[in-house]
């Protein structure tokens, strides 16, 4: 099975609101690494490593999380071997 990253970015009132621990209950249970993290701009980013199909699935997730996301932007790239799951 393919292994991937994933970062997404993701936009609208998703900070305050319990995101990134929502984001990293969803990330975990999937069996996915990474983080998520508050950024200055008001976005999360998520950034998750694991299986391809994993990974599709966290991305259709993450706009149903708590808050309101307006945008979910994505880029993918090569693992770089994330370990656990942490948020910032």
């Amino acid at each position: 099975m393919t292994q991937r990253r994933l970062v997404a970015l993701v936009d609208g009132h998703v900070q305050g609101v319990g995101f990134r621990w929502w984001a990293r209950g969803e990330a975990v249970g999937l069996g996915l690494a990474g983080s998520a993290e508050n950024l200055a701009d008001g976005r999360v980013r998520v950034v998750a490593e694991g299986p391809e199909d994993a990974l599709a699935e966290l991305l259709r997730r993450l706009p149903s999380g708590p808050g309101r996301v307006k945008d979910v932007a994505r880029e993918w790239a090569e693992p770089v071997g994330e370990k656990g799951f942490d948020t910032f």
